[in-house]
């Protein structure tokens, strides 16, 4: 096991307007499972990639235990990577596959087989070992890709996407299996996805990236109830949080009847003597049963997942010559309200999220 530190890690691609990877400063401790997420193109796998010496750094450091690695090659690194495709070889068994890389190693073959039979214990692919990929399923193969890098006992697992090439059902499957597989091993893993339902059931902490640059970092739970900015609190969360810019009126903004003083922090904030930009997440609406309290709202569609439903709508404008605004809200799955309806929507007021509409930052 090792720690993991980017140390101010640039890499800059030829004809880019700007680098992949900006400043990257991260600590990740020994044994923790980290996961680096955000949408196409953020520099989430360039970062990975770094870390495993297949992209160079062309500024600050990348250290592996303390040891600096940033123009060590790959194979000096002590890493183990998971691809999203797998990248078995056809020809050869799972357990031939499995334990490749110690043969090429020249590990006596006694403690080859063993630490294969160790993997595909722990795998469940004891059974399939004598098999082809051809002849595995998806999350099989999968497995055997993971099997792949726990034999060679590494100091840290890098895991590219590793789950989306499978269906969702067999993703819900293979995603417990991770997490109970690299607790049980206490292996340094860093784990990159654009999923975030996957960074949230998965990580010990999640980190966004947003064009290359770190946005926040922390445990699942706060990068839920507390985005450190207007990108995370849109991009973490499904369906996304409702984001309103509203005008700021002694201290306070409104929403239909509801009052919602704002935190002390934004009196320090220029920007937000005029306005914030309220956040609710669908969740923290309640249809009001006072209407007058609640903020009139046209329901467009209503979509019913089984145990929940949410509602999709538009209400007026928070000021003159605004856009309708548009709005998601958790409702009761039992009495979904009609499309064509109007409801009256009520936030909970201890649940809300204040962002500086300048900088972009949460308030308080």
């Amino acid at each position: 096991m090792a720690t993991v530190t980017f140390d101010n890690a640039t890499r800059r691609y030829p004809g880019m307007a700007g680098p992949a990877v900006d400043g990257l400063t991260l600590d990740i401790a020994d044994g923790e499972f980290l996961v680096l997420v955000g949408p196409t193109g953020c520099g989430k796998s360039t970062a990975l990639r770094m870390l495993a010496g297949l992209e160079d750094v062309d500024a600050g450091r990348v250290l592996i235990d303390g040891r600096d690695v940033t123009t060590a090659p790959a194979n000096d690194r002590d890493v183990a990577m998971v691809f999203q495709n797998y990248a078995l070889y056809p020809h050869m068994t799972v357990a031939d596959n499995m334990g490749f890389a110690l043969k090429i190693a020249g590990v006596p073959a006694d403690e080859l087989a063993e630490r294969v039979r160790e993997a595909a214990r722990l795998l469940e692919l004891e059974e399939f070992l004598d098999r082809k990929p051809k002849a595995l399923s998806g999350g099989q193969r999968q497995r055997v890709a993971m099997g792949r890098a726990i034999v060679r006992h590494p100091r840290v697992f890098l895991m590219d996407e590793p789950l989306s090439n499978l269906d969702a059902a067999l993703r819900a499957q293979t995603r417990t299996q991770i997490a109970s597989l690299t607790r049980r091993l206490g292996v340094t893993t860093v784990y990159v996805t654009h999923d975030q339902v996957e960074a949230m059931t998965l990580g010990d902490r999640v980190a966004v990236l947003r064009d290359g640059v770190l946005q926040q970092v922390a445990p699942p739970r706060e990068l839920y109830d507390r985005p450190a900015n207007l990108f995370v609190a849109g991009f973490i969360g499904s369906p996304p949080m409702n984001l309103l810019q509203l005008p700021v009126d002694d201290g306070a903004v409104r929403l239909g009847g509801a009052v919602l003083p704002l935190p002390a922090a934004a009196a320090a904030s220029p920007a937000a003597a005029a306005s914030v930009v309220l956040g609710v997440r669908p969740e923290d609406f309640e249809v009001a049963v006072d209407q007058p309290a609640g903020l009139a709202v046209k329901v467009e569609s209503v979509e019913e997942l089984g145990a929940d439903a949410y509602l999709h709508g538009k209400a007026a404008p928070a000021g003159p010559g605004g856009q309708p605004v548009r709005l998601t809200a958790r409702v009761d799955v039992r009495q979904p309200p009609e499309p064509g309806s109007t409801v009256h929507l009520l936030p909970t007021a201890s649940r809300v999220h204040f962002f500086d509409p300048a900088t972009r930052r949460r308030l308080g």
